[in-house]
């Protein structure tokens, strides 16, 4: 039986501290089959070509600004997948390798509620675009990882617009229009398995704009939809969190 693939918001730092994620993640993480390794695609790695990161231990990367000293002090020590990023170089041919380069916070943070003992080995590769179509070619090159029994994460955020965010507010304050909109869209697509919908969201989806001004938390789902062969999605995790939708999903 193939490994699901998934696509998860993934949070900030301060995931940490929210009781009820932190349940959700360990939950979902209970139901899912324990992979022999995990492929991780995170809205914080652009790079051009598509590039895998260490294949050993190394440093996390703390891709953040302005938060209290003790969340650039977390740890996750996951072995890494030497193996897994041979298959990956030919599944997709032209990648390139930095092995200095350790997982950044859209990996590790929800790595870290999900497999909390670090035990799983986890390869991190960046996306070379943001264009939809290329990235949903790309998970369709790696879904033989499936039978693998690896696990291919696309983790970014269903919606994304922190210069709207109201954080005074608190964690728990009434989305705003646009990002229950945006969600319940792209609820009902993944349910429906509308692929071609999804991949054209900039012009279908309700208050695309301003749910992601820029794209790259959404761009993972692509990857994660072309591993999944296109089949229907299945909701894991559902809410919001400073009003953005925290939405996460599971291919089979």
């Amino acid at each position: 039986m193939s490994a699901p693939v998934l696509y998860l918001s993934h949070g900030a730092p301060p995931l940490a501290d929210d009781a009820t994620w932190t349940r959700e993640l360990k939950d979902w993480s209970a139901t899912l089959p324990r992979p022999e390794a995990v492929l991780m695609v995170s809205a914080h790695w652009e790079e051009a070509p598509t590039t895998i990161g260490a294949t050993g231990t190394v440093p996390l990367v703390y891709d953040f600004w302005g938060f209290p000293q003790r969340y650039y002090e977390v740890e996750y020590a996951a072995p890494g997948a030497p193996e897994l990023a041979q298959d990956v170089r030919k599944l997709l041919g032209d990648v390139q390798q930095d092995e200095e380069r350790g997982l950044d916070h859209g990996a590790y943070v929800p790595l870290k509620e999900m497999f909390p003992e670090a035990d799983v080995p986890v390869l991190q590769m960046s996306m070379p675009t943001l264009d939809p179509r290329e990235l949903h070619e790309i998970g369709r090159k790696l879904a033989p990882l499936r039978d693998q029994n690896v696990l291919i994460v696309g983790s970014g955020f269903m919606t994304h617009n922190l210069s709207c965010v109201n954080f005074p507010a608190g964690p728990d304050y009434e989305p705003p229009s646009w990002s229950r909109e945006f969600d319940d869209w792209a609820h009902q697509q993944l349910a429906n398995g509308d692929v071609d919908a999804l991949l054209d969201f900039q012009q279908k989806a309700p208050a695309a704009g301003i749910a992601h001004p820029r794209t790259e938390h959404f761009a993972p789902l692509f990857v994660a939809l072309g591993a999944a062969s296109d089949e229907k999605a299945r909701t894991s995790v559902e809410g919001f969190w400073y009003g953005l939708s925290k939405r996460s999903v599971q291919f089979s």
